[in-house]
């Protein structure tokens, strides 16, 4: 059966890659000269392609083993996204404030990670499923919360509070975090040249993000 694979790609050629977020808009031209623009998802989708942080026959070979491992595109896996993989900017380091996940009522004990993009009524809420273990930091009501109040599904990125400690009405849930992207490789097959390649030539590796429920 198809799954997800709970490992890395390989994260040093991971941060050679190309890519970023995709949109898929349809846009109709009405015969006023006007348009009709329709989102097709309300999620934002990334690709990516490895080959350009592929630098010797050694990184190749480790790239075939992981196509190979993962059965081609039938296995999903983790990648780390060179330009997005932090609750903060590339450079900062994460803190237990960076990002909302919601408002204590004094019975909800499960929250989802999520990244902000933007603000006010465009910002975009983007679920976070993949966090990395033991990098997630957690406050409540702007203070930060003892590791042993909470647990994390690293599978899915759901925050629980344990007993005693879930979050009071009216209490801000916020959260900091280290994250990869669900993905699988976008082809089904990898194709080689070695003189091509020991010449410069940089093969096709295209990585798309999996959508998880």
């Amino acid at each position: 059966m198809q799954s997800f694979h709970e490992v890395r790609f390989p994260i040093d050629i991971s941060f050679g890659a190309t890519g970023g977020p995709e949109r898929r808009t349809e846009i109709v031209a009405l015969t006023s000269g006007r348009e009709k623009r329709n989102l097709r998802h309300a999620h934002s989708r990334r690709r990516f392609d490895a080959g350009t942080g592929v630098r010797s026959m050694t990184e190749l070979y480790e790239i075939v083993e992981f196509f190979e491992a993962r059965r081609g595109p039938f296995h999903g896996f983790r990648f780390r996204d060179p330009f997005d993989m932090k609750s903060c900017s590339p450079e900062a380091q994460p803190t237990a404030l960076d990002q909302l996940l919601g408002i204590g009522d004094g019975e909800k004990s499960r929250f989802q990670l999520i990244k902000w993009y933007g603000e006010g009524d465009d910002a975009y809420a983007r679920p976070i499923r993949k966090p990395v273990d033991e990098s997630v930091l957690i406050s409540v009501g702007g203070v930060a919360s003892e590791p042993e109040s909470f647990q994390v599904d690293i599978e899915s990125g759901v925050v629980t509070f344990v007993d005693g400690s879930t979050p009071g009405v009216g209490q801000e849930v916020r959260a900091g975090y280290e994250f990869d992207v669900p993905a699988r490789f976008d082809t089904e097959r990898i194709e080689i040249n070695l003189t091509a390649f020991n010449a410069g030539q940089i093969p096709s590796i295209p990585i798309v993000e999996l959508i998880l429920p």
